[in-house]
């Protein structure tokens, strides 16, 4: 069981080519006792974006605050604070912010899912 607040959590700041200004926190996984699933919030500031890419696990998707878009399988969808999406295996995916604040999203996959 665990009670907790985010701030608390581990930010962990995402690097590489093919996404900016990407932030993770892990807040529930099976080291809190959730077996098999783990929950996080990405934080995408102005202009950031996570990669386009693809994978065998499905993710559910719940947007906390801002505005983005996701493009999944070659459609981009609006997104707004209270939108949410879930996004099959082996879809190619990507968030963006689209706009001038931060993009803050809850994003659960299966555990496998956590790299």
């Amino acid at each position: 069981m665990i009670v907790a607040h985010e701030r608390d959590v581990q930010v962990v700041k995402l690097e590489g080519d093919s996404l900016k200004n990407v932030i993770k926190k892990v807040l529930i996984s099976p080291q809190e006792g959730w077996e098999g699933n783990v929950m996080r919030v990405f934080e995408l500031e102005v202009d950031g974006y996570t990669p386009k890419h693809s994978h065998a696990w499905p993710h559910i998707n719940y947007i906390l605050n801002g505005k983005g878009i996701l493009h999944l399988d070659g459609i981009d969808h609006q997104l707004e604070a209270g939108s949410y999406a879930y996004v099959p295996g082996n879809k190619i995916h990507q968030f963006s912010n689209q706009g001038n604040q931060l993009f803050t999203f809850i994003c659960i996959v299966p555990e496998e899912g956590e790299q």
